[in-house]
């Protein structure tokens, strides 16, 4: 019996991975949940699975949720108050971080200074500071285990052969939805065009960030760091079935592919369990279902986003921090209305090539460049 705490538990990796949890009574049971002000859905989940603490990252939020939840036993923490008695506690197993954005930053490295098994569903922590993480990791003895499909698919493939023998890794990644779209359009696109995922359903910073690849572009960075590769090993493949996740190809020649159907329940059920493999029906590939399976270079005109997701893995430093601070920036004046579809990226880029550059930043620099970065978009965006 594994002790699961679940950060971001009202969004939609979070509920999943409630609904697998579920599925396994025997298996796992809920010790804690976090969200950060979707407090009715958060009182909700509590009372259907009763942890001992719930927590809400918005301290705005905590008295709306205490009373929903007096007489049921649970204790109600603040944020501060989950990293050391939830977070850290010493009866808790893993702790599945799928807390949106740089947010996730200081949660992630809470779990694994604790020395606990991390399902880490975001991909902002280890771009922002994917070299304090790992180090963390290695010094306190936690382990990573990936849930994002692709850097699962790449973390189950590698286990086919040692670390010296990989070649390159393949990110696979559909092409959301205007692979096909002239570019010539861009401009129009609406948020509720680029919110209409072909394959996944995801919230909506994630799908605005398969829209314009730019998810892509910090799984580049993410890669890199966790798997310890060079950004020359890493590249993009295109395949909109997205059934194959990733790929790794050995120093021989071999590829090894994780495939599976587009659904996270998958992914988390593998780092929920890790090392070990539950049976599970729920979710099952048909193969004839899916008959065609194709693959194609992506278009760097259509995603420019992919050249700056190389840049930063290049560049390290507070590059990942600024990359993904201008983006989650970028991404919600677009939902907003205030900018263009291109512009997410065009954005980015400007912030990108004024940042301070540092090598080696402390996890201090690290979130100073996060609020310099957001604070500079805003900039670019009056101009």
């Amino acid at each position: 019996m594994r002790n699961v705490v679940v950060l971001g538990s009202t969004g939609s990796v979070g509920k999943s991975a409630l609904e697998v949890i579920e599925a396994f009574p025997d298996q796992f049971r809920v010790t804690g949940l976090m969200a950060n002000s979707s407090v009715d859905q958060l009182a909700a989940q509590a009372k259907k699975h009763r942890p001992k603490m719930v927590a809400a990252a918005d301290d705005h939020a905590l008295p709306r949720l205490a009373e929903l939840l007096a007489g049921e036993g649970i204790q109600v923490l603040s944020r501060e108050e989950a990293f050391a008695g939830m977070i850290a506690a010493p009866g808790t197993d893993v702790v599945l971080n799928a807390i949106v954005g740089a947010a996730g930053l200081p949660p992630a490295l809470a779990a694994i200074e604790a020395g606990k098994i991390v399902a880490v569903a975001n991909k902002e922590p280890l771009v922002a500071a994917g070299p304090i993480l790992m180090a963390a990791a290695r010094e306190h003895g936690a382990t990573i285990v990936p849930v994002d499909s692709e850097h699962c698919a790449i973390f189950q493939a590698l286990r086919a052969g040692r670390h010296g023998e990989v070649r390159r890794i393949l990110l696979t990644g559909s092409g959301g939805p205007f692979r096909e779209r002239p570019l010539s359009t861009f401009d129009r696109v609406t948020p509720e065009e680029a919110l209409n995922h072909p394959t996944w359903s995801m919230g909506p910073k994630i799908t605005i960030d398969s829209a314009t690849m730019m998810n892509k572009a910090l799984e580049i960075v993410e890669a890199v760091h966790l798997f310890d590769v060079l950004p020359e090993q890493v590249e993009v493949v295109l395949h909109p079935q997205s059934i194959v996740h990733s790929m790794v190809e050995f120093r021989d020649g071999s590829v090894v592919a994780q495939l599976g159907p587009p659904d996270m329940k998958l992914p988390i059920l593998f780092a929920l369990s890790y090392p070990a493999r539950l049976p599970y029906d729920d979710v099952r590939l048909s193969i004839a279902d899916y008959r065609l399976l194709t693959f194609e270079e992506p278009d760097l005109e259509r995603y420019p986003a992919l050249s700056l997701g190389f840049r930063v893995a290049r560049e390290s430093g507070l590059s990942g921090a600024v990359l993904n601070a201008a983006n989650e920036v970028a991404v919600c004046a677009f939902l907003d209305g205030r900018i263009p579809f291109p512009r997410i990226v065009e954005v980015v880029r400007e912030v990108l090539d004024r940042h301070e550059k540092l090598d080696n930043p402390a996890l201090p620099d690290v979130l100073k460049a996060d609020r310099w970065a957001r604070a500079e978009v805003e900039t670019c965006l009056t101009r």
